[in-house]
C-alpha cells in the first residue's frame, strides 16, 4: 500500500523595510514594523533594504536598536537568520535578509550589481525541511531600476538556480522586483519554471507600490515545485505607514 508523501505549509512574507523609515523618511518606525511583521507568523520572512548599520542615524535617532536591524527584526519568534550585504556607504550598510524558523544550513550572498551605483544582490540560503525529507532554498531578490539591468540580474539569478537548486527541491524567491513591465514572469518561467502565487490564484501580480495607493506591481512571490501556493490577504492598516512598498504573504504547500 503506497503512502502520499510528506508535506509541509510554509508561511512567507516580503517586505521592503526602506531602512525604518515610514514612505517620506520622517519617521524611524522599525518598532511597528517589527509588531507588525511578527503578527503576521510568517516561518521565513524575506527583507530588502534592511541595514546592518549606519553611524549616523545611530547617534541621532531616538529608539534606534544596538543590534543591526535584521536581529531585531528577529527577536526571539525567528531563530536563524542571514544578512547579505549589498550597498555599502561611509555612514554604514544595507542589503537584504532572510529570518527563518528553520534552521538556514548555509547562505551565500550573490553580487548582481550590474554598473553605477546601484548595488544589488540575490540572497540564497538553504533551510532545514526534515518534515519533507529534503532541502528548502530560499532566494531573497532585489532587482535594480533600469530594466536592462534586471534583465542580466534574472538571468543571472536562473543560471544560480540551474547550478546549485537541485530540480527537484522546492524552491520559494520572493522580493522586490522592481519589474513594472511585467517581464520577470515569462523569464522566470521560461529558464526554471517558475510560477507567481499571486498570478496563479488572481490572475495579476499583487499591486504594492506606492504603499498608501499602491499602482504598479514591484514585489512577488514565486515557487517551484509547490503542492499548493495561495496568497494571504494582508489588511492596509498597518502596513501603508511603515514602508513604500506593501508586503505580500503566501502559504505554500511543499
Amino acid at each position: 500500500m503506497s503512502q502520499n508523501p510528506p508535506t509541509l505549509t510554509v508561511r512567507v512574507l516580503t517586505v521592503n523595510t526602506h531602512k525604518g523609515f515610514n514612505a517620506l523618511n520622517r519617521r524611524f518606525i522599525l518598532h511597528e514594523l517589527r509588531e507588525a511583521v511578527r503578527h503576521v507568523s510568517a516561518d521565513v520572512v524575506f527583507l530588502q533594504e534592511v541595514l546592518g548599520t549606519h553611524e549616523v542615524h545611530s547617534a541621532k535617532v531616538q529608539n534606534w536598536p544596538e543590534a543591526p536591524h535584521y536581529e531585531f527584526l528577529a527577536d526571539e519568534m525567528w531563530s536563524d537568520f542571514a544578512y547579505g550585504r549589498n550597498a555599502v556607504y561611509p555612514e554604514g550598510h544595507h542589503g537584504n535578509a532572510v529570518l527563518s524558523k528553520f534552521p538556514i544550513l548555509r547562505h551565500e550572498n550573490c553580487d548582481v550589481s550590474v554598473e553605477g551605483p546601484e548595488k544589488r544582490g540575490l540572497l540564497h540560503c538553504v533551510l532545514d525541511a526534515p518534515a519533507v525529507g529534503q532541502e528548502l532554498h530560499v532566494v531573497c531578490v532585489h532587482l535594480g531600476l533600469r530594466e536592462a539591468h534586471r534583465r542580466e540580474q534574472l538571468r543571472l539569478l536562473c543560471q544560480r538556480i540551474d547550478r546549485f537548486v537541485p530540480p527537484e527541491a522546492p524552491l520559494v524567491i520572493a522580493g522586490d522586483f522592481n519589474d513594472w513591465r511585467l517581464q520577470a514572469h515569462a523569464q522566470l518561467h521560461g529558464c526554471a519554471g517558475l510560477r507567481e502565487v499571486f498570478v496563479e490564484a488572481q490572475g495579476q501580480a499583487a499591486r504594492t507600490f506606492p504603499a498608501r495607493w499602491p499602482l504598479l506591481r514591484l514585489d512577488r512571490i514565486y515557487v517551484r515545485n509547490a503542492k499548493l501556493a495561495r496568497p494571504i490577504p494582508l489588511p492596509p492598516h498597518p502596513w501603508r505607514h511603515l514602508s513604500d512598498h506593501a508586503p505580500l504573504a503566501a502559504e505554500i504547500m511543499v
